[in-house]
């Protein structure tokens, strides 16, 4: 008889050694979210569906200390013992459940949510002067929901949001039902495709939520009523975006389409979401200063949101891409080319201190600037090697082969060398293991 193990937390991810656990795997998460702008408040009850990869007696969820646990279900028997501390909450089954199990937990939960202030800045749930905003990359999914929180564990998800009926409240995936009653509106959001926990999002506020004009993605916009006029012109060029990103990466990833938030606060850097991504007011102007921000967080969607690094020490899977696409934007709009974006910020890095690996920059540096720039730069001379034919086919190869699912940096090295004549060993070891800036091809 194979002995109970018990899992409570373990370095899944050595980048953040206190988020995501061992023992089971999700497939979908289930959250009814109750939440009053006016005090903060958030009543919630999340199932989450799982199955155990081993035979576990006691397992664990991230959730913020700020939460506060009532009751905890284990595969739908009398309530289950839990402790709650320091961002995990550790529960006991009944019985122990065997590998290959099924293992649904509920929880009740409620509290006023806030963000975690960490290394990598306010993450999580955040209080607008109007509204909510949730940003949870890399660690801040479990300031509002209990969760399995690392980006190689995806599911699907179901998430319903209640609050004042002035508020629009907005989330991952088709809004499948909206509702209202006694002053509150309950808007349903389905998201069927997996997704990662710190892809997960709501967004909440005094919004006007509109179809935008048709594309080969159905896209809509949630938008201040005094900022609609310049997001007409701002974000005027999505629909080209998306028709360049589509021929150049292969067809859009999600059957939702893609929604973009704008808040009435300012924000320092713009957010993505799976199938959304959210920019402050600072980005919506009329002045068309953000365009290259507009088309990276679009890029997200394939290279991120998609193809989701199986561990952060890969981040430049996600960050490196959706800077390059910036560049391949400027090129296809008739702005400077990507060679020329490429030698801009070749001059830029060769100024930077030589202290970076970009295929494991360190929990540190994972947000670097560096990490985004070096990982567009070996993207372009990864291109000028093979030619363009050979690279565009390769990144189509990548996000058909990968959709919807994790890789790694050796994945991509590997299906690279199908599509080079040459071994291309020097070029990795150059620009991705190595720490000195490689001369630009």
């Amino acid at each position: 008889m194979a002995r109970p193990l018990t899992r409570t937390s373990s370095a899944v991810d050595p980048y953040v050694p206190t988020s995501g656990n061992n023992g089971y795997r999700v497939s979908r998460y289930e959250l009814d979210l109750n939440y009053r702008v006016s005090t903060n408040r958030l009543e919630a009850d999340t199932t989450i569906t799982a199955v155990t990869t081993e035979t576990l007696d006691r397992y664990a969820l991230d959730l913020s200390a700020a939460l506060k646990v009532a009751k905890v279900r284990v595969n739908g028997a009398a309530p289950a013992r839990f402790s709650h501390k320091a961002g995990k909450l550790r529960i006991t089954p009944r019985v122990p459940i065997p590998a290959g199990g099924q293992l649904v937990t509920e929880v009740k939960y409620a509290g006023r949510p806030r963000p975690v202030v960490n290394q990598f800045g306010t993450i999580g749930w955040e209080e607008l002067t109007d509204g909510v905003l949730t940003a949870n990359q890399p660690n801040g999914a479990p300031t509002w929901f209990p969760c399995n929180d690392h980006p190689s564990a995806k599911a699907s998800y179901r998430i319903s949001i209640t609050t004042e009926s002035a508020y629009a409240a907005l989330s991952n995936g088709t809004l499948h039902s909206r509702k209202t009653h006694a002053g509150t509106t309950t808007w349903v959001y389905e998201q069927p495709e997996p997704m990662s926990t710190y892809l997960a999002t709501v967004q909440i506020g005094s919004y006007v939520v509109q179809e935008i004009a048709p594309s080969p993605v159905r896209m809509k916009a949630a938008v201040p009523p005094a900022l609609r006029g310049n997001f007409e012109i701002d974000f005027a060029r999505q629909r080209r975006m998306i028709k360049l990103f589509t021929k150049l990466f292969g067809p859009y990833p999600f059957s939702s389409g893609y929604s973009v938030v704008v808040t009435e606060d300012p924000l320092e850097i713009p957010l993505e979401a799976q199938c959304l991504s959210v920019f402050g007011a600072n980005h919506c102007d009329g002045k068309q200063h953000s365009e290259r921000l507009i088309a990276h967080e679009l890029a997200h969607q394939w290279f991120g949101n998609s193809v989701t690094a199986s561990t952060w020490a890969d981040i430049w899977l996600h960050e490196g891409f959706a800077c390059y696409a910036e560049w391949l934007w400027s090129e296809g709009s008739d702005g400077p080319t990507a060679k020329e974006w490429a030698r801009h910020y070749w001059d830029k890095l060769k100024r930077s201190p030589q202290d970076l690996v970009l295929a494991d920059p360190g929990s540190k540096r994972m947000f670097d600037d560096r990490v985004y720039k070096r990982g567009a730069l070996t993207l372009h001379a990864l291109r000028t090697r093979i030619g363009d034919e050979a690279f565009f086919a390769l990144l189509q190869d990548w996000t058909n082969r990968y959709r919807h699912s994790i890789a790694t940096t050796d994945d991509f090295v590997g299906l690279a060398a199908l599509y080079s004549r040459q071994s291309l060993a020097d070029l990795w070891t150059d620009w991705l293991r190595s720490k000195p800036l490689p001369d630009l091809p």
